[in-house]
């Protein structure tokens, strides 16, 4: 299945498929793209040689991408109406989903899998770079940019490991069947997909039942398959002695076979520290020693908008983050609450997906009422036709905070051009990215 010469990607850009096309380019083949605009991701993809175009045009398909030597890879989020998709079907392309692909290049090494509803990326990215840092040849498929490689992928195929990011979304993870795997979270999301919080947590069972050696859960979910971890003594892994000294946490990790001391983590939030746990159990099961382990996590760098620091002096901090689910956000703002205790913080959130938006309306209300001052951006769509009464101005209406407001970029622009905030985030899972330069200059300005 995987032998063809060119591979065609239909939304090239994304995380995920983006690293299918790295790993695809890697081993010589052609690959060509189609995306809907030309994201930095994109370019970097152009620049390292594969060719993407940005109209949905069957007559940019290079006429040397044949069907008997072409293999297509799609998204979910690709919609049933989209020309080249249909033209390809119509064709008798062979065509295949993102997930469908990594679980066959998964079933090629021994897997490590990292699923959750959140947590996952910075898990799986964390838990690549220990093995990385002590020059343990492994693949890594990433949901996230590595802040050390500046990559979402590396490796060949014959490494004895690879680590992935498990997605739930469309079920895209119950093809994997990794050999060791983390759940990190169950909290509903997807409902679109899933229909309820129970369904999903179903799902995830079952991803559980699939894992052929070491199953790790985190011990806030309901799932009573796999070994616990933490921040509960009473977990198989856990930290212990969490302090936060000169802003950074540092913690002891104690696990089955003993207890590595005085870890200093880079990383910000109880969170992220239930995260390094379930990425230290793995590695050590998987070959790394004490030492190394605590010297591949105190020089993780993190991943790309995972509470990425833009700004971070004594006056003036500017953070962005991917969150975009009610718990995210909540976890978001604790965690820098906990570095940041007296100073005023305001959030810029775009909400992600009318369904997403209408499911869990109450819960982004509560979650970013906790910030000193809000901000919405009009929701950011993706994949979805509107939902009639959901927008960001329902959302507004839900939060009960007296510094609220809706503004555009250029709004935004403008105003911190002169108003110089303590501490302020940009978060959310659409296109707020491209906010991310202007608004570091409007700040600095």
């Amino acid at each position: 299945m995987l032998n063809q010469a060119n591979i065609y990607l239909l939304g090239i850009g994304g995380i995920g498929m983006s690293a299918l096309a790295r790993y695809f380019h890697s081993s010589g083949r052609k690959v060509y793209g189609y995306d809907r605009y030309r994201s930095a991701l994109c370019k970097k993809l152009e620049e390292e040689g594969m060719k993407i175009h940005y109209e949905d045009e069957p007559k940019s398909i290079p006429k040397s991408f044949t069907k008997d030597s072409t293999l297509v890879i799609y998204t979910p989020a690709i919609p049933s109406d989209h020309l080249e998709l249909n033209f390809f079907k119509d064709q008798g392309y062979t065509l295949r989903k993102r997930a469908q692909i990594l679980g066959e290049i998964a079933q090629m090494h021994q897997c490590l899998a990292v699923a959750g509803t959140h947590g996952k990326t910075t898990t799986s990215s964390l838990l690549a770079h220990l093995f990385r840092h002590n020059q343990k040849d492994i693949s890594a498929f990433l949901g996230g940019i590595s802040t050390n490689y500046n990559t979402n992928f590396w490796g060949h195929d014959d490494t004895e490991l690879l680590v992935t990011e498990a997605d739930e979304y469309d079920r895209s993870f119950l093809s994997l069947k990794p050999s060791a795997a983390v759940i990190t979270s169950t909290d509903a999301d997807h409902l679109d997909i899933y229909g309820d919080g129970e369904e999903l947590e179903r799902t995830f069972e079952e991803f559980g039942d699939s894992v052929s050696d070491l199953l790790l859960v985190n011990e806030k979910t309901h799932l009573a398959k796999g070994l616990k971890y933490g921040l509960d003594s009473n977990s198989s892994y856990f930290a212990d002695q969490i302090r936060v000294h000169e802003h950074q946490f540092v913690f002891d990790l104690v696990y089955p076979q003993g207890r590595i001391n005085q870890i200093h983590f880079p990383l910000p939030g109880r969170h992220n520290i239930e995260n390094a746990v379930a990425a230290s159990a793995l590695a050590l099961k998987y070959g790394l020693n004490e030492e190394e382990l605590k010297a591949g996590l105190e020089s993780f760098s993190g991943v790309k908008r995972r509470f990425e620091y833009h700004i971070k002096s004594d006056k003036l901090v500017y953070i962005d983050d991917y969150a975009h689910h009610p718990s995210e956000i909540s976890a978001l703002a604790h965690a820098v609450k906990e570095l940041y205790p007296q100073k005023k913080i305001t959030a810029i959130f775009q909400p992600h997906l009318y369904s997403r938006t209408r499911d869990f309306l109450e819960g982004f209300a509560e979650s970013l009422a906790a910030f000193d001052e809000i901000i919405l951006l009009e929701l950011y769509p993706a994949r979805e036709r509107p939902i009639a009464g959901i927008n960001s101005r329902a959302l507004l209406d839900k939060i009960e905070h007296s510094q609220k407001s809706i503004l555009g970029r250029q709004e935004i622009i403008d105003r911190f051009s002169v108003d110089k905030p303590e501490v302020i985030l940009s978060i959310g899972a659409g296109d707020i990215d491209q906010l991310i330069g202007p608004l570091k200059v409007a700040l600095l300005k």
